[in-house]
């Protein structure tokens, strides 16, 4: 189907362009929203012949959100949700809550709006965009907790407040560490102090074997003139 753009639309066209676009995208989006008009020879006629109100209308709406932009820029909104420990949502976030957390911190936008390619399902920070204006976009950080101080300590340290493997491990496991490492050191020790020992006594003894067996002293020769005289 052959449409005529009323504005800027992504990965479509700008304002005035004719496109062909699916059925179905005309009529659920484009059409209902009063972003096109079909490509009538009728239709083509009141474009043209409007197109300087439509240009003014749009560049009106665009520094509007140009001023919003400016205001709100690194907005982050809260979302409390339920979630396991290992951070995963019992159910999601999708582009209505997002819609409706940024409507409530002031920057009143609707949920098409929003650009999310799928449901959010774990705690933590999500950066989200969101067009204010077909040529005006902004940054909203979704701050997704299971409660106000883990949303306050995620968006201090700028991580999500999940358990992981380093979590699970028992308090006990360090000093269990030490102590083995000190046993281990003291017997060491001990090994050293006993080998030690040994070594002394081992010279010791051969200090004793070397005093024993010293030479002794020689006899004195037998007197012959004696053994003549007998």
């Amino acid at each position: 189907m052959e449409v005529i753009l009323l504005e800027r639309i992504e990965n479509l066209g700008q304002m005035g362009d004719v496109v062909n676009v699916k059925p179905g995208h005309a009529r659920n989006f484009l059409l209902p929203q009063n972003k096109a008009l079909r490509a009538t020879a009728e239709n083509r006629k009141v474009f043209e012949e409007r197109r300087t109100q439509f240009e003014a209308e749009n560049f009106e709406q665009r520094t509007e959100a140009e001023s919003v932009a400016a205001k709100v820029e690194g907005l982050t909104i809260t979302l409390l949700r339920q979630a396991g420990e290992a951070g995963q949502l019992y159910g999601s976030v999708n582009a209505r809550d997002i819609a409706d957390g940024t409507t409530e911190a002031g920057v009143r936008i609707n949920r098409q709006q929003v650009r999310l390619d799928r449901p959010i399902k774990a705690i933590g920070l999500h950066r989200i965009r969101v067009d204010l204006h077909p040529e005006v976009q902004i940054e909203v950080l979704a701050n997704v907790a299971r409660s106000v101080e883990e949303a306050i300590i995620q968006e201090r340290t700028g991580r999500a407040m999940v358990a992981t493997d380093e979590d699970e491990v028992p308090e006990e496991r360090a000093p269990k560490v030490f102590e083995e490492s000190g046993e281990s050191k003291i017997e060491a020790e001990a090994e050293g102090t006993d080998s030690a020992d040994r070594a002394l006594e081992s010279a010791a003894g051969l200090s004793e074997d070397a005093r024993t067996r010293s030479p002794e002293a020689p006899e004195e020769p037998e007197d012959k003139s004696e053994r003549s005289d007998a």
